[in-house]
């Protein structure tokens, strides 16, 4: 089981960026999948999750409305869809899954983890 986070760069406040975690090894259609961030000096922290304990999407309060999680089954990966990325976003992003459906968004909950994509948001 392995994920890999991609997308990552540099993008100007407002503008966009897509992020994608790929999965092989499984078959992440109805996988707990969730996008986390870690800033430096800071801890890491769930910005958005799916599937999880609660079937509704999870959003970070300071992401709602600009951030959307999906699933691309065609691509075995979930997208991580940045609109309007503020300075704030910056951070190093992870994707992680756990074969126990996780009852939260949080990084205790998760335990497979792949290799952060560095998100950069400057003008």
């Amino acid at each position: 089981v392995q994920l890999q986070a991609s997308g990552g760069g540099l993008v100007q406040p407002g503008g966009s960026l897509r992020l994608s975690c790929a999965a092989s090894g499984f078959i992440l259609d109805s996988s707990a999948i969730g996008w986390f961030r870690q800033a430096p000096g800071k801890e890491r922290e769930g910005v958005s999750c799916i599937n999880f304990g609660d079937n509704s999407p999870y959003y970070l309060d300071s992401v709602k409305g600009r951030f959307t999680i999906s699933r691309d089954n065609a691509k075995n990966a979930v997208i991580l869809q940045m609109n309007s990325p503020k300075p704030e976003d910056t951070a190093v992003y992870y994707c992680a899954t756990d074969v126990v459906t996780p009852r939260s968004c949080t990084v205790d909950e998760f335990n497979t983890w792949g290799r952060g994509t560095q998100v950069t948001v400057s003008s």
